[in-house]
């Protein structure tokens, strides 16, 4: 949306007979921060918009807000012809300029436009060293308050924050006008045609939404949301339950279903918590009792069968006794052997 669609009414039109168009401001605004949001959730908006108020300021008090570049205290009937101080180091240098094209900057600024050349020069030469908010109320064509600058300001800040919002929505601004725009096009009999197309389409789905699907038997469903046949729920055993206390009494419908989850995940973790394998020997058992005592069993068998080098290997010395590996150690140590 292009910056040429708010157009600035200046302090004096901001007051309470504008109001009207602050409240578009705000609606606006509201708007397309909603619509920002659900369409791209995932982009923070706040920072969006705190980048443009600390780029606002720095624009402000240069006057390089396109429409406000006399911040507000321009005058309804100026023409927009203004000077860059900046370029003349005297008075002398601005009345050179004539009486007329003084009087066209001094309009442009909000300054009055009377008197003599000097005077309008001495004027306009105020400028270069004092910001205009700064300026004695007396040298504006118009009495304007503090309230009025503000609220200038207020509305200024508002049009950038609706330019840039548009200017992040700027793809669906263009597929909307296109859509309108095809939409104008349709003749009456395409017109009638579509919106028969969509009474029947919303007649179709209330009707697939109310019927109900009869399911007496309370059936699994299949994958294409219809219940299961009787037969096959019968041969798979679905109507026989497994509960696995491992699993955190999880319900498993079925032997197959039951004989696959000793290998998911659930079951894993449970014995993983357990701190026992997952291995064969604990395959059908779930009850953590009965897991449990099998592990305590198969670390004793493990102990027995275990090569113990230390009390296993065995040593003799010189005069050829044999001690095993802990005892030879001991003697040898103590210098006895």
């Amino acid at each position: 949306m292009a910056s040429e669609a708010f157009l600035p009414f200046g302090a004096l039109k901001i007051k309470s007979r504008h109001q009207q168009y602050r409240n578009y401001l705000s609606d606006l605004t509201g708007y397309l921060l909603s619509f920002f949001e659900r369409t791209q959730p995932l982009q923070d908006v706040d920072k969006v918009l705190a980048k443009v108020e600390a780029d606002f300021e720095d624009r402000w008090k240069a006057g390089n807000i396109q429409g406000w570049e006399d911040r507000g205290v321009g005058s309804e009937k100026s023409d927009g012809i203004s000077i860059d101080i900046d370029d003349y180091e005297s008075i002398d240098e601005l009345v050179e300029l004539g009486p007329e094209r003084l009087k066209q900057a001094l309009a442009a600024l909000g300054l009055k436009t009377g008197g003599t050349v000097q005077q309008r020069a001495e004027r306009l030469f105020i400028t270069k060293y004092t910001p205009l908010e700064k300026i004695d109320r007396k040298h504006f064509s118009k009495a304007l308050t503090p309230e009025d600058l503000q609220a200038a300001k207020e509305v200024a800040l508002a049009e950038a924050k609706i330019q840039r919002l548009c200017e992040l929505v700027q793809d669906a601004i263009e597929e909307t006008k296109g859509h309108v725009e095809k939409k104008q096009s349709y003749t009456y009999e395409e017109m009638e045609a579509e919106r028969e197309e969509e009474e029947v389409q919303a007649e179709s789905d209330s009707d697939e939404e109310e019927q109900q699907i009869y399911n007496p038997l309370k059936l699994p469903m299949g994958w294409d949301g219809k219940p299961i046949p009787y037969w096959l729920y019968k041969l798979h055993g679905l109507g026989q339950e497994f509960k696995c206390e491992i699993c955190g009494n999880y319900s498993y419908w079925g032997r197959r279903a039951f004989e696959r989850h000793f290998k998911e995940w659930r079951h894993q973790h449970g014995m993983r918590c357990l701190g026992i394998p997952n291995t064969k020997n604990f395959h059908e058992i779930t009850i953590i009792k009965d897991a449990k005592e099998l592990w305590e069993k198969i670390q004793e068998r493990q102990g027995v069968n275990k090569w113990r080098p230390d009390l296993e290997e065995e040593y003799e010395d010189q005069e050829g006794n044999v001690y095993n590996k802990k005892t030879y150690t001991d003697l040898q140590r103590q210098g006895l052997i």
